[in-house]
């Protein structure tokens, strides 16, 4: 009868320790539209197309191969993925059988009135001999310890360990995505510098022929010094934002050689052809292609599966685990004594059962912090695909804008430029005032200033659509 209250309340305590509170986890719910654009529907995806093809200055090209393999965030990653990638190993080894070799040695005096001193002071060790003062235990041996793997644990916690590596691997990919845009982005910001340049020192020769044709007019009294002034003022003021923009050129370099991962230098370019540059026609595919295309989605899809895995890991948590132990060695009191064998031969071998039973708070809350990391996971994965969606279809929206704004200004650009020898020539015959001519030539030199940075707009809008479909990893 005692024998039963027993067992009945062993397995009692194992039905208590294996109570688990109840959770809801969550499933990724997006729907994806058919197409980014109804006449847009082919399933070609120029996200597929490599850096090293989509981009035709090679210029450029050499700076993102020497970006993706010196850029010091990239290099960080890297240890980043080694060291998950060292974390499978430990996790195997978790659910291998752990062997060790272990040596001791010690000695031991026990009271005299007491069981073991007793037993001593009445026993001898052979022919009559006492036993010493301080009696030795000298040890060595191989040991071995073993967690019998019931529940599963130990694998999905591999498991867990493999899929954060694969999604590490993912954000190294999204990563060189980023930085080879942010390479390219610099670099057209560099063209189009080169080219805000030249258009001021053009505005400029154009002001100082103007200014002498002011001079020769005041010298036969047909205009006044107030009308040289003003122009050598706007010589002036033009003349000083050279340098306003010599100075973004040595930033944008800087930020190009930081991303190359080396101290400042002159960056090799090609200038002179980018206001003729047209931006590739993109192919964009389908919205459901970017959850293959892009790192961030795969990672976050990844990491959700990470979070799903790591839930089963807890819950193992609640039922009890299982262990083997054994030894293999020799033991002697004696240093002489320790290799005779069998007699200093010993060996043990036990099992044991562990469960838990009072105050699994910690239990519980790892639990529900598994949960709630996986709700959580989901969550990001759903906003990954949206954001990813947003990025494609704001882009398409930009380009289609851009070109139409381009358009535009260039013809302004056109008139602006003709404007000028028409207001020089009416100043000329003193049909126009100086100011018309001034205004005119300030007008045009804002609007091909603007026709600039549109054309720069252009470029970079094709980048971030090449990058938002998932291209620049490969």
């Amino acid at each position: 009868m005692i024998k039963f209250r027993v067992i009945a309340l062993a397995v009692g305590a194992l039905l208590q320790a294996c109570s688990i509170p109840d959770i809801t986890s969550k499933k990724p719910d997006v729907q994806l539209p058919g197409s980014f654009q109804p006449e847009l529907v082919k399933k070609t995806s120029s996200a597929t197309v490599k850096w090293q093809t989509f981009f035709d200055d090679p210029h450029l090209v050499s700076l993102i191969g020497t970006a993706v393999a010196n850029n010091k965030e990239v290099n960080m990653m890297l240890q980043r993925i080694s060291m998950a990638q060292n974390e499978i190993q430990a996790r195997k080894g978790e659910y291998l059988p752990f062997v060790k070799f272990g040596a001791g040695a010690d000695g031991e005096k026990v009271g005299k009135y007491t069981r073991n001193g007793a037993v001593e002071d009445n026993l001898d060790i052979s022919n009559g001999q006492a036993f010493p003062t301080f009696l030795g235990n000298y040890q060595f041996g191989l040991f071995s310890t073993w967690e019998l793997d019931v529940w599963k644990k130990l694998r999905n916690a591999t498991k867990v360990a493999a899929l954060e590596y694969m999604a590490t691997s993912e954000g190294k990919n999204f990563l060189v995505t980023n930085l080879v845009a942010e390479v390219a982005h610099s670099y057209y910001e560099l063209l189009a510098l080169d080219n805000q340049l030249k258009n001021l020192e053009q505005n400029i020769a154009i002001q100082k022929n103007g200014l002498e044709v002011v001079k020769q007019l005041q010298f036969y009294a047909r205009s006044t010094t107030l009308a040289v002034k003003r122009y050598e003022a706007e010589v002036a003021k033009n003349q000083s934002r050279i340098y306003e923009v010599k100075q973004q050129i040595t930033v944008a370099e800087n930020r190009i050689n930081f991303l190359l991962g080396r101290t400042p230098q002159a960056i090799p370019r090609a200038a002179a052809g980018f206001m003729d540059m047209q931006p590739k026609m993109l192919q964009v595919g389908i919205p459901s292609q970017l959850l293959q295309n892009r790192p961030d989605i795969r990672q976050a899809e990844l990491e959700l599966a990470a979070a799903d895995l790591n839930i089963q890991v807890a819950r193992a948590n609640f039922y009890p685990s299982f262990a083997m132990k054994a030894g293999l060695g020799f033991d002697a009191f004696d240093l002489k004594y320790l290799i005779n064998t069998p007699e200093s031969l010993a060996a043990v071998i036990a099992g044991e059962m562990v469960a838990p039973l009072v105050n699994k708070n910690a239990i519980i809350a790892t639990y529900k912090n598994a949960n709630a990391k996986q709700v959580q996971a989901a969550y990001e994965y759903e906003q990954t695909i949206i954001k990813a969606y947003n990025e494609v279809a704001n882009q398409l929206a930009n380009i289609a804008n851009l070109d139409k704004n381009y358009q535009l200004k260039r013809g302004q650009v056109d008139l602006l430029v003709q404007s000028i020898d028409v207001s020089t020539q009416l100043f000329k015959s003193a049909r126009a005032d100086y100011l018309d001519v001034l205004l005119t030539q300030r007008d045009a030199l804002e609007a091909k200033k603007e026709l600039i940075e549109t054309k720069q707009k252009q470029i970079v809008a094709m980048v971030d659509l090449y990058k938002s479909l998932g291209g620049g990893w490969q």
